[in-house]
């Protein structure tokens, strides 16, 4: 009876090797036999359904009206005046010096009538200050750290969408690596029931293995919990529930070699870095803006009018008017107002270029650390391989000797543990390793769409802002109907 326990064992032995060796497969227990979803389509997904990344960009078509509104400075403006009204006089004039009686001879009318004209305004500037060149500047500048920010959004859809995705590959192998072992301690309990029952261990070493069975149960549950909270978010960001996830590979060949060479490259190329020098450069426009303001304008203006029953007053009368103007405004003293606005622009300007200094900072730090949790991660990948070989050696080592009396039962489910744990480590490893290159590439600031070669149709910046910009006239955007 004894043979035949252990042999039990031994077969139990083997069968927990190869559902470990399978669960090593980190990124492929989710699709061992069906792939339908890679971490590519699902970014395209995301790129091209995420709400946040589509209110950013609808933010950015905002911003592209700011340059025909500064346009507008310099362009013609027209306008027309109506009125219509009634009007009731009653006129009295006394004439002659009167008849003898001393009554004297008058004159007296009543009269209705119903004025009503048009006006025509049309005014040109033609100089003021430079306002309207510095408010076009200022607005393309805007435009440009529109897009910059909303590059920024990209990249972290892109970077939140490759995590979501990987924490899903992630909590799915765990929850397979911990239903397996789930069912290796089953069989456990039962070979170590069967020992009991023939007097070969105690009920000590049962209770134990219960113990350890009820533990696997409760970090299943708790592994389950983690992936329903990862398919969560996987849902929030890519759009649709995951199905039968592809391994993913990570970004590294696309990293820039060394770290200072990153750090240069995001200095000049991350987009948090150009939204703050595209916004120094509004600032600037801005003070010279403001500088406008004492400066004199020059415009012409020509009217046309035409009146009826308002001339004088007298029904039946018609007046047309035509004529134009030029005119000079050259401001001497408005209050002080404008001296504060020039102040409180060359503030806001010194404001601008700190901001840039902080951001060029803070990119440098997110470098530095995504690099180094990339090179972490790599080098815990080789640790944990390590680990989980030497815990198949000493589980197998630990059971040979505890079939000869030297080891326990417990020694046992430590072992089992053990090795678990440095699958699970494993796992966790592989993950953060292709999150960290995500980071890594968004910290330089290359994570995009096209660098990263998603299939889709890129989203064209430009196309709206050369609809609008020399826009004269409508109130439909370019995509109504």
């Amino acid at each position: 009876m004894k043979g035949v326990v252990w042999t039990r064992i031994c077969s139990s032995r083997r069968r927990y090797f190869i559902i470990s060796a399978m669960a090593l497969l980190f990124l492929t227990v989710a699709s061992a036999n069906c792939r339908s979803e890679s971490l590519q389509s699902a970014l395209a997904r995301a790129y091209y359904a995420n709400p946040d990344l589509n209110q950013s960009r609808s933010k950015v078509r905002a911003q592209d009206e700011e340059a025909p509104k500064a346009l507008a400075g310099m362009r013609p403006k027209a306008s027309i005046g109506a009125n219509v009204g009634g009007l009731y006089g009653n006129v009295y004039i006394p004439f002659g010096q009167g008849d003898a009686a001393g009554r004297k001879t008058n004159f007296g009318e009543s009269y209705v009538g119903k004025p009503r004209g048009a006006t025509l305004n049309v005014s040109q500037t033609l100089f003021d200050g430079g306002a309207t060149t510095n408010n076009v500047r200022r607005a393309e500048s805007g435009v440009f750290a529109a897009r910059a920010s909303m590059r920024l959004t990209e990249q972290a859809i892109l970077q939140n969408g490759a995590t979501a995705y990987m924490n899903v590959l992630r909590d799915t192998a765990v929850v397979n690596l911990r239903k397996n072992n789930i069912g290796v301690l089953e069989q456990q309990l039962k070979l170590t029931q069967d020992r009991f029952d023939i007097g070969e261990v105690t009920r000590t070493d049962v209770a134990q293995a219960q113990s350890s069975l009820a533990q696997a149960k409760t970090e299943y549950y708790s592994a389950q919990a983690q992936l329903k909270n990862s398919i969560a978010n996987y849902r929030q960001i890519i759009g649709d529930e995951p199905d039968k996830l592809e391994p993913a590979r990570s970004l590294e060949p696309l990293l820039p070699h060394t770290l200072d060479e990153a750090i240069e490259v995001a200095i000049v190329e991350h987009p948090g870095v150009k939204a703050a020098i595209h916004q120094v450069d509004a600032a600037e426009m801005a003070v010279k803006v403001a500088e406008a303001a004492l400066a004199p304008n020059f415009s012409i203006n020509a009217q046309v009018s035409n009146n009826y029953d308002n001339f004088n007053g007298l029904p039946g009368s018609r007046a047309f008017l035509a004529g134009t103007s030029a005119q000079l405004n050259v401001p001497l003293y408005q209050g002080g107002s404008e001296y504060a606005s020039i102040r409180q622009a060359k503030e806001q300007l010194g404001q601008a270029r700190l901001n840039m200094d902080l951001q060029r900072d803070s990119v440098r730090a997110s470098v530095v650390s995504s690099y180094g949790l990339l090179d972490t991660a790599k080098s815990s990948i080789i640790s944990s391989m390590s680990a989980v070989k030497a815990a198949e050696i000493a589980l197998a080592g630990t059971r040979a000797e505890a079939k000869v009396g030297q080891r326990t039962t417990l020694d046992v489910l430590n072992a089992q543990q053990a090795l678990l744990n440095a699958r699970v480590s494993l796992v966790t490893a592989q993950r953060d390793r292709v999150v960290a290159s995500y980071s890594a590439l968004g910290a330089i600031g290359r994570l995009s769409a096209n660098e990263i070669n998603l299939d889709v149709q890129l989203y064209d910046v430009d196309r709206h802002y050369d609809q609008v910009k020399t826009k004269w006239i409508g109130v439909d955007t370019p995509g109504e109907k």
